[in-house]
């Protein structure tokens, strides 16, 4: 079982399309809602003519100490991704601010994850933008 974090707290996954690898897409695609996969060490401008087709992409983090994820998902925005950005894996929940502010709406983390941070803990950094260091150094 999954779990999904949001800045309201824990939340069932609510995606039941399934997730396409990058070369699974085909050039005319019309299923109705598309979903990606993409892993940590993917290069995002594979998608960026698909992207507008796209309504989900989830990334992948190996391990917590891993960021690729983080620079992948500013990216996705930078190069106009409008959908859902998910990240996927070993994120903990010290990192969720991070994660709000490169991109992601979301991030799933396994049932056991959310035994050992339970929501709270991730309630915690869900103001991630009061709490960065920039508006102190601004402020």
């Amino acid at each position: 079982m999954t779990v999904i974090v949001t800045d309201t707290g824990f939340e069932s996954d609510d995606w039941a399309q399934g997730f396409k690898l990058p070369q699974q897409l085909a050039a005319n695609d019309s299923a109705p809602a598309v979903a990606v996969d993409l892993a940590s060490d993917a290069d995002p401008e594979i998608l960026q003519d698909r992207l507008p087709g796209i309504d989900l992409i989830r990334v992948d983090f190996p391990s917590f100490a891993d960021g690729r994820g983080f620079t992948i998902a500013r990216r996705l925005r930078l190069m106009g991704f409008q959908g859902r950005l998910r990240a996927k894996g070993h994120v903990i929940a010290d990192q969720y601010a991070m994660a709000r502010r490169s991109g992601f709406n979301e991030v799933e983390i396994d049932a056991e994850l959310a035994e050992r941070q339970p929501e709270d803990q991730w309630l915690a950094r869900a103001d991630w933008r009061a709490h960065d260091y920039q508006s102190r150094l601004r402020g």
